[in-house]
């Protein structure tokens, strides 16, 4: 396998992003995410800031529509503004991480491709929430619900499967039951040999 792009979907709190810069580090291999806000400000004339808020957000049913294939929904745009910037990366046969961003099914066609999606138990993901957001459990708990549920309607929207379905990725983990080191070399071997 010449190129490697590695998949990254998670829960919140799951530890899934600290995770992929793991997995980009033993693999030296760039990683995809925050980055792709600042790529496509550079390229729209619009501000990181003005694509952070419509980042990972789907469009709404009521007021957008689509004519062949355009969409008039801002929201769209930057999704698809990042789907095609994964895909002239994995098109030049560039190796990288990607966190998100229904890159499981958006880069299905690359032989390259090992999806992987990262869950939790809820508790772990609490306590890791409250410690990483210094917030208490009844707010880290509601913010979780409201991040999950925000990446569940971008993901079903935009690809119209259901996000977190096993199905969808080579390997599902829960990071509670080895913890974050521990995922990362369960993963790591699961990598290597599939890179064989």
């Amino acid at each position: 396998m010449s190129q490697l792009i590695i998949s990254v979907g998670r829960e919140f709190g799951s530890g899934g992003k600290v995770i992929a810069e793991k997995l980009a580090k033993r693999f030296n291999i760039p990683i995809y995410d925050r980055h792709l806000i600042t790529e496509i400000a550079s390229k729209t004339g619009l501000t990181a800031g003005e694509i952070e808020k419509y980042n990972e957000t789907p469009a709404s049913r009521l007021v957008s529509r689509r004519v062949r294939g355009f969409s008039n929904s801002i929201e769209d745009n930057i999704a698809e503004m990042q789907f095609d910037f994964l895909r002239k990366k994995a098109e030049s046969g560039e190796s990288f991480v990607v966190l998100g961003r229904c890159s499981e099914t958006k880069l299905r066609d690359f032989d390259g491709l090992v999806s992987i999606f990262v869950t939790g138990d809820t508790d772990s993901k609490i306590k890791r929430v409250m410690k990483v957001y210094e917030m208490p459990e009844d707010d880290a708990r509601d913010f979780i619900t409201k991040k999950d549920r925000k990446r569940k309607r971008y993901h079903n929207y935009h690809v119209g499967m259901h996000w977190g379905d096993s199905r969808l990725y080579d390997l599902t983990i829960n990071s509670s039951k080895l913890g974050i080191d521990g995922t990362v070399d369960i993963l790591e071997s699961y990598i290597r040999a599939r890179i064989k």
